[in-house]
């Protein structure tokens, strides 16, 4: 089967972009892939020429600039009609907004990936749903209901996101004492972790903002946030800031950040927090549980689908200190119970390998063609 993928991006900004990296990496024997991209260059379009899979490239503009839109479509059917897949597949809901209508102008079947959550409000959501396609692949069954409440429906499969176990293998990396000695990290107390793009909706500013309580208990208890800051929120990471200064953290709050080695970071840890409104899915989640983390995720969205409370991790809702407070010191208190959450969250992370996300989700490519 030949894959033809449209990306819009060719930088990773968050977990979908190295999703694909994964996805290509593990599954290139299982397909024949071929990629485009609506920017002209980034690290993405090394990256995927480096494992041996053919790339091209143009920059897509704005969709609202009708002549450089159109330019797009010209060179999207274009490529289409050269490469001649069996289908081509938007990685990100915004790309089908050019490939969708290319694919539909060559008669090629098209797909795209629901990473998100749509909404009914949302312009641009309604747009991408009316466009042809063949079906849609969700990142998680919440994505997926959501999606159904948009017109018209479309053929659609759940496909579970995965990623590299032996990365994110705890036997693999040194132990935690060493990398806070390495990453310049306190050596002594207990350390909280988050990681993630730095916007109000992945609720940083939640974590910051139930230390105080933690420290109350732990006054020598610190706190971990890796990150880079988001373009469409640039004014966060300083909000962040404020919010720390305000409260009297600066000695107890990192802001390390955008590090590319999270794993090390992640296995620095004792605990491992998520605390995002609604999250797709949480990649993050996958990572930190099998590194071994005891892990307190967001209460809504995905990680529903991942962690079973009480059983693999804890949950607190999105946008409440003293609930993400209590679920952190419910570890803390009872290291016994937390050893016990990281083994099973370790236990449970092994059903989400890469490999297997590869063969999910060339199955669903081919049931969702076969109609």
């Amino acid at each position: 089967m030949r894959i033809l993928i449209v990306m819009p991006l060719a930088e990773q900004r968050g977990g979908a972009e190295l999703l694909l990296v994964d996805l290509l990496r593990a599954g290139l024997n299982l397909a024949q892939w071929e990629a485009i991209f609506l920017q002209p260059e980034g690290p993405l379009i090394l990256q995927l020429e480096s494992l041996g899979v053919p790339t091209c490239a143009t920059a897509a503009g704005r969709i609202r600039q009708p002549y450089q839109y159109l330019k797009t479509l010209r060179f999207l059917v274009k490529q289409i009609r050269r490469v001649r897949p069996d289908c081509v597949f938007s990685w990100m809901s915004k790309a089908h907004l050019y490939a969708g209508p290319a694919a539909w102008l060559t008669h090629t079947p098209a797909l795209w990936y629901q990473h998100g959550i749509p909404a009914l409000n949302n312009t641009w959501d309604r747009a991408i749903a009316r466009i042809p396609a063949k079906g849609i692949v969700a990142t998680s069954q919440k994505a997926a209901d959501e999606q159904t409440k948009l017109r018209p429906h479309r053929p659609m499969l759940v496909v579970p996101p995965g990623t590299d176990l032996q990365r994110f293998d705890p036997l693999a990396l040194e132990p935690a004492s060493i990398l806070r000695e390495q990453l310049g990290l306190p050596t002594t107390g207990a350390l909280i972790g988050m990681v993630g793009r730095l916007q109000r909706w992945k609720g940083m500013h939640t974590l910051i903002e139930a230390m105080p309580l933690i420290l109350q208990a732990f006054p020598d208890a610190h706190c971990v946030i890796v990150g880079g800051e988001h373009a469409l929120e640039p004014d966060y990471p300083a909000y962040l800031q404020q919010r720390i200064g305000a409260l009297g953290l600066q000695s107890r709050v990192i802001l390390a950040g955008f590090q590319k080695n999270v794993e090390q970071w992640i296995q620095a840890c004792d605990v491992f927090v998520h605390a995002s409104d609604n999250e797709p899915f949480g990649i993050v989640v996958i990572e930190a549980m099998a590194l071994g983390k005891p892990v307190v995720a967001g209460a809504e969205g995905g990680p529903r689908e991942i962690i079973t409370e009480g059983v693999d991790g804890l949950f607190a809702p999105y946008g409440q200190p003293e609930a993400l407070a209590q679920a952190v010191l419910r570890y803390l208190q009872n290291p016994e119970f937390a050893r016990q959450m990281g083994e099973a969250a370790r236990r449970r992370a092994q059903e989400f390998s890469i490999q297997r996300y590869a063969q999910r989700f060339v199955k669903a490519v081919q049931t969702l063609l076969s109609g």
